[in-house]
């Protein structure tokens, strides 16, 4: 049996060991929050979150496949936690019992036995919850995964079971034949199923016994040793059947928790932001290398925070560069966060933090934002950077794409725009997506005038009185990003010393 509610046709697999990459992006579009809200407190759903979270799907077959389970997940999420509970439960209770005896086949059968008697009082339980709840659920994913349920196990499968259980119990002894072999040693032992007639009252009580008995004295110890490697050779054939079939139905169960905790955690951060007031919507796959998004805000930001998130409306759909520039905590970084975090949701098969998304399957998300010095003094920050953009070199693929947060703004102006200019366009070249924020006044002007269709420049918004709406609209790179503003914030209504002077030099520029 396999569940196959994350893939069409394979299980799900954790991630041992993320690369750097992946590391990066968790951190950079501060993953770990929405991780936190998924798992509510449960270790098993943050495992679970996190080695999707760090696996973006790239076919769009598969993201589809997602897509209509979750529809079904959202609209019924008790079914889900009672699907969800019965796996947990009967893999916990399972674990309880004691694994005595298992060096020899006798040992195997009862503990094999006992484990089986759980795990089928549990099947039992699951194909109820098939059987009531199959009708509201619509996807291809959970309607299969149903009537699997409901066509293997049926009544007369537990009763086979339950058939077979009462007969390894051995209450009345084991049946074995035998031939003789070489020096009268036993050979071809075949356990034989019990011949179903009614043994006699006082042979049970074991006043009479039947033809051809022998009987081991009490302190034969040699006797009783070669009595039990008899059973044990009897019974072999059929530990060794029940112990694969009770590890089968232990990894059906394993797997379909695995693959259930994938849905419950999306309930559990769906209705973290519901309560919030947030929308989310299933975004649409488009064959475009851009993006257009309604109201697209940071779920990061909003869990943190606990107030209402400021949406952006973008429309980059035919523009795969996109270059954002404009005053200092502007909402700029925000917006790249958004943006990084509904693409890879996206490709998760997960729901878009916006009213509206339509965006491409991208061959890979990678993200290079800035760092704090290096306390380790191991190296100086741009060395850094051009180590992290090495990586990211490396790994990326034609249709990938690219975020960029205040990159290479640790040296000059000059040198920072140089090195900007040169990433953005190899990797335009090779139809890689690219996000830029910056504050190098000089590579977004030289990129402005190159007056490409293919290039969408977005501005932080600042109102006149330096008010910040947190929003971003199109607009041409300026020369400043007014960090004067911030200063005000800071330390008050002074006035700025040199007002003409401050225009005129970039964010990253001594005066």
């Amino acid at each position: 049996m396999k569940a196959h509610l994350l893939f069409t046709d394979a299980d799900f697999v954790l991630i041992d060991h993320p690369d750097e990459n992946q590391h990066d992006r968790f951190a950079d579009l501060e993953l770990g929050v929405l991780v936190r809200a998924m798992a509510a407190d449960d270790a098993f759903l943050a495992e679970t979150a996190t080695a999707a979270l760090h696996q973006p799907l790239t076919d769009a077959d598969q993201i589809r496949h997602r897509q209509q389970a979750l529809t079904d997940a959202l609209a019924n999420p008790d079914a889900i936690r009672a699907l969800y509970a019965l796996p947990v439960q009967a893999l916990a209770e399972a674990k309880r019992i004691y694994s005595w005896g298992l060096s020899s086949p006798s040992g195997m059968v009862h503990h094999g036995s006992q484990l089986m008697e759980v795990y089928i009082r549990y099947l039992r339980s699951l194909r109820l919850l098939a059987d009531e709840n199959a009708p509201a659920f619509r996807s291809p994913a959970f309607t299969t995964l149903f009537q699997m349920l409901q066509s293997e196990l049926t009544d007369e499968y537990f009763e086979e079971i339950d058939e077979h259980l009462a007969q390894l119990r051995f209450r009345h002894g084991v049946l074995s034949s035998a031939h003789l072999g070489e020096a009268n040693k036993p050979t071809r032992i075949t356990l034989r199923r019990p011949s179903g007639r009614r043994i006699p009252l006082l042979q049970r009580l074991g006043f009479t016994h039947p033809a051809h008995t022998m009987t081991i004295p009490d302190r034969d110890e040699a006797g009783f040793s070669a009595l039990h490697e008899l059973q044990d050779r009897g019974v072999d054939l059929v530990a060794n059947a029940l112990i694969q079939s009770t590890d089968h139905i232990k990894s059906f169960l394993t797997m379909l928790q695995r693959e259930l905790a994938f849905y419950l955690g999306a309930i559990n951060l769906h209705d973290a932001l519901t309560a919030q007031g947030e929308p989310t919507t299933i975004p649409t796959l488009t064959d475009t290398a851009g993006f257009a998004a309604d109201e697209l805000y940071d779920i990061a930001l909003v869990l943190i925070s606990g107030r209402p998130a400021v949406g952006n409306t973008i429309d980059a759909t035919a523009t795969p560069l996109v270059v954002i520039t404009g005053a200092n905590r502007g909402g700029k970084s925000t917006f790249l966060r958004s943006l990084g975090q509904a693409q890879l949701l996206t490709q998760c098969g997960l729901f878009a933090p916006a009213t509206a998304l339509s965006t491409g399957v991208r061959t890979g998300i990678f993200t290079h934002f800035k760092r704090e010095e290096d306390k380790q003094l191991v190296s100086g920050k741009l060395d850094e950077e051009l180590g992290r953009m090495s990586r990211i070199v490396d790994a990326v693929t034609p249709g990938a794409m690219v975020l960029f947060n205040e990159s290479f703004a640790s040296t000059n102006e000059r040198e920072g725009s140089e090195i900007s200019r040169h990433v953005v366009h190899a990797f335009r070249d090779r139809a890689v997506t690219v996000a830029f924020v910056t504050h190098l006044f000089d590579f977004a002007h030289q990129l402005r005038e190159e007056n490409r269709e293919d290039t969408l420049f977005l501005r932080a918004h600042r109102a006149e009185d330096g008010g910040r709406d947190f929003t971003l609209t199109e607009g041409e790179p300026l020369s400043t990003s007014f960090g004067w503003d911030v200063y005000q914030r800071v330390f008050g209504d002074e006035k700025d010393p040199r007002p003409a002077e401050r225009m005129s030099l970039t964010a990253f520029e001594e005066p």
